[in-house]
């Protein structure tokens, strides 16, 4: 005979007081202990209603940044076989202003581009080790490629397509960095922060509508030891997620930046020769 709501209720209530006084009997031995205080779920609160919603940007800041590579061959479609120094003359030579003459930028650049003879990580040559992974999903590689802009402490990152039988730029930074990481689609560049303990992690990822690399992840991120508090902290200082569990920063350990294949076994570096 099945139990009555009401038998079933109070049986529900002795089992309660049993498993109640069995805690008490066992002491502090696995016990729960509180946690502290927890802070209150508030909702989004919506400022100045009133204003009317922008229809356009007010900066162009350049989000999609796609450039055909003239003078650039692609022997058989296979970016694999294209030469990483003559990708970087050839942005060179489309920006005389930042690389010739004594008062250029990146005048140390250039000069130091005569030392590229035998490729990428020989002697003096700037053009950093180019990695390859297939970055817009089509089934073939695609190149990052990386060179500092010499004498400042920038360096340049470029992600480089096939497109219709040509090289095509889909992605370009420039910035001082403590590393630089593919992860499955995405391209991820850690940079220094003036604010002592954190650093800035920009993250780029394939958009097949816009066929280039936005930058679609934009956050400050604590590195250093998180300092004691009673009271937790409900955001980070940008409002934004760490996106990191421990917030270590990538890079080699002189403090140069490298293009980091370590977070998948598909990418591989390549020492072409010049």
């Amino acid at each position: 005979m099945p139990l009555s709501r009401p038998r079933q209720a109070a049986r529900r209530l002795a089992v309660v007081a049993l498993l109640l006084a069995a805690a008490v009997g066992c002491g502090d031995a696995g016990g729960l202990e509180g946690a502290g205080s927890t802070p209150t779920a508030e909702a989004p609160a919506r400022l100045w209603p009133e204003l009317t919603p922008a229809s356009s940007p007010a900066f162009e800041i350049g989000e999609v940044n796609t450039e055909v590579i003239k003078g650039v061959k692609v022997p058989g479609d296979d970016i694999r076989r294209v030469n990483p120094v003559s990708i970087v003359r050839a942005e060179i030579a489309r920006s005389p202003g930042d690389y010739d003459g004594a008062k250029a930028p990146y005048r140390d650049t250039k000069r130091e581009m005569a030392d590229c003879a035998k490729g990428p990580g020989h002697g003096k040559c700037p053009v950093l080790t180019p990695y390859y992974r297939d970055l817009t999903g089509d089934g073939h590689d695609d190149l990052t490629l990386g060179f500092p802009l010499l004498p400042g402490k920038t360096t340049a990152v470029r992600v480089y397509t096939v497109e219709k039988h040509r090289l095509v730029q889909v992605m370009g930074w420039e910035d001082a960095l403590s590393g630089v990481e593919l992860a499955g689609r995405s391209l991820v560049i850690r940079s220094p922060s003036e604010v002592a303990g954190y650093e800035y992690r920009l993250q780029w990822t394939w958009d097949r509508d816009q066929r280039a690399m936005l930058l679609t992840h934009d956050e400050m991120l604590r590195t250093g030891p998180r300092q004691h508090s009673r009271h937790p902290s409900a955001s980070s200082p940008t409002g934004g997620s760490s996106g990191s569990p421990t917030g270590e920063p990538l890079g080699s350990p002189s403090g140069s930046p490298t293009l980091s294949s370590s977070s998948s076994p598909s990418v591989s570096p390549s020492a072409s020769g010049g």
